[in-house]
């Protein structure tokens, strides 16, 4: 597997292009990210959606259009598409996929798996391909996504980082913003949050 990293946007959201066998995955195409998509792309085969936050999938009805592939979101975040809870504006896109809860499929062979970890949005979820996940702002270097925007809910939340603590394996972890860390790492400090969500 090989994996393109790119921050986007004054929010510096980052954008992943994951490579398999020849076949590019986008994950989180933010503000701006279509120029370094196509150039970073020869096989594209579809877009992963974390959750439906503007600086997530500001780029995605571009790509779409431009590159002929399907967009994958979280079935609770997938109305964000067409109504911003942020009030940010983004170009409105719609999903072909909705995925409900934890979920694994295989996309051209790719096997894909969400987790769902709600709280900063309802839907956001963890992506796991091969030995890579990808959080979305759901967890970061030692710290969590916001609870209080419109639709975040701080109870989820909670539920959400006793779920991630009850997970047994480790792999790196991509975030939807900054700079990697791992399962075991955040594990061991995220318990902490409980007390001040």
């Amino acid at each position: 597997m090989e994996l393109k990293i790119k921050p986007m946007g004054l929010t510096q959201t980052n954008c992943f292009i994951v490579t398999i066998d020849g076949k590019d995955i986008i994950i989180d195409p933010g503000t701006g990210a279509t120029p370094w998509v196509l150039e970073n792309t020869t096989n594209p085969i579809a877009i992963l959606n974390t959750h439906g936050h503007f600086d997530h999938i500001w780029s995605n009805q571009e790509l779409k259009e431009k590159l002929k592939i399907p967009i994958y979101i979280p079935k609770d975040d997938a109305f964000m598409l067409q109504d911003d809870p942020l009030m940010q504006n983004p170009p409105k896109s719609e999903a072909d996929f909705e995925v409900t809860g934890d979920a694994e499929f295989e996309i051209e062979g790719i096997k894909i798996k969400y987790i769902w970890m709600p709280g900063h949005t309802p839907g956001n979820s963890m992506i796991i391909i091969e030995d890579c996940c990808f959080s979305g702002d759901f967890i970061f270097e030692n710290s969590i996504g916001r609870v209080d925007f419109p639709f975040s809910s701080p109870e989820d939340m909670k539920k959400s980082i006793k779920k991630f603590l009850e997970l047994d394996f480790d792999m790196k972890i991509y975030t939807g913003h900054g700079n990697p860390t791992t399962i075991k790492t955040e594990q061991a400090r995220v318990g902490n949050w409980l007390n001040y969500i």
